[in-house]
């Protein structure tokens, strides 16, 4: 099986894609394609992966994909056209049909299109693609195994602590439980003024998160999550959500009004799939 420049053209036309959207397309089936993403896996698995795609850099405006008000749903040409490009190139060329080589035993909507931009004009923070090694100036998107997303509400804390104490709780009990490769954590207007209005950056978010999100081994024994019998120590011994702190993808993005934010739990573990970032190049 290979993917060509026209096979994906022949998907972005049926996904209803404009001209302009071809390189972002291209850019984001590069990324499931590599071996960092690992296909089979989020494209097989019962868990049901979608392809939850990141746009940064000039890109985002130029195409008018959607970083603000009503994020994950409708009412952008670009977010989702992009997004169900992509799917119909794992469907039509790659083979991912429900009930053949796509196994998911729920799936989630996200498997249609589940394409946002960071906010990069309001975030007080560094844009996800330079930290991971990109210029400011240059396009990216970063595609993730992922689930779908679970919001948080926070209306009462007005700091950075309080909000994300929220998060992590919320976080903990979440996926899989058992070492994932990525979550992405979307923090939206009002959390996003209150956390950079106490100082957090994304590394200070990143940390508290890795370590407010660990779990005892006696919980996951408690509610099934791992096997065998429960040990005194298991009450003490703990394990994180993520193997790293930079395993949290933070991202400003969302409507500026209303104390909500989202995180999506990644699929899978490390080893078998991670989110990669890939140049849009025209």
């Amino acid at each position: 099986m290979s993917i060509t420049a026209e096979k994906v053209a022949v998907n972005a036309v049926m996904a209803g894609c404009k001209p302009q959207h071809m390189p972002l397309v291209v850019a984001a089936v590069k990324g499931i394609a590599d071996p960092r993403w690992g296909y089979h896996g989020p494209g097989t698995s019962t868990g049901g992966a979608g392809v939850l795609m990141i746009v940064n850099g000039p890109v985002a405006r130029e195409l008018d994909v959607n970083a603000g008000d009503n994020l994950f749903g409708p009412g952008w040409r670009a977010n989702l056209t992009i997004g169900r490009a992509v799917r119909l190139v794992m469907r039509n060329v790659c083979g991912s049909l429900p009930g053949l080589l796509d196994r998911g035993t729920l799936g989630h909507p996200g498997k249609l299109s589940y394409v946002i931009a960071e906010n990069e004009a309001e975030s007080p923070w560094t844009p996800l693609h330079v930290e991971r090694g990109f210029r400011a100036d240059q396009s990216t998107v970063t595609v993730m195994a992922a689930q779908g997303p679970h919001q948080f509400y926070n209306q009462l804390s007005n700091t950075a602590e309080g909000v994300l104490t929220t998060l992590a709780d919320d976080m903990r009990i979440s996926g899989g439980i058992m070492g994932q490769p990525n979550y992405a954590v979307i923090l939206a207007g009002e959390h996003m003024l209150t956390i950079s209005g106490s100082g957090f950056g994304k590394a200070e978010i990143r940390r508290f998160l890795f370590e407010n999100t660990k779990t005892s081994h006696a919980h996951l024994k408690r509610t099934h999550r791992m096997s065998g019998a429960i040990q005194p120590a298991d009450e003490t011994l703990t394990r994180p959500l993520v193997e790293s702190p930079d395993d949290f993808l933070i991202v400003a993005a969302g409507g500026r009004a209303g104390a909500f934010s989202a995180y999506v739990p990644g699929w899978g573990s490390k080893r078998s799939s991670q989110a990669v970032t890939v140049a849009v190049e025209k």
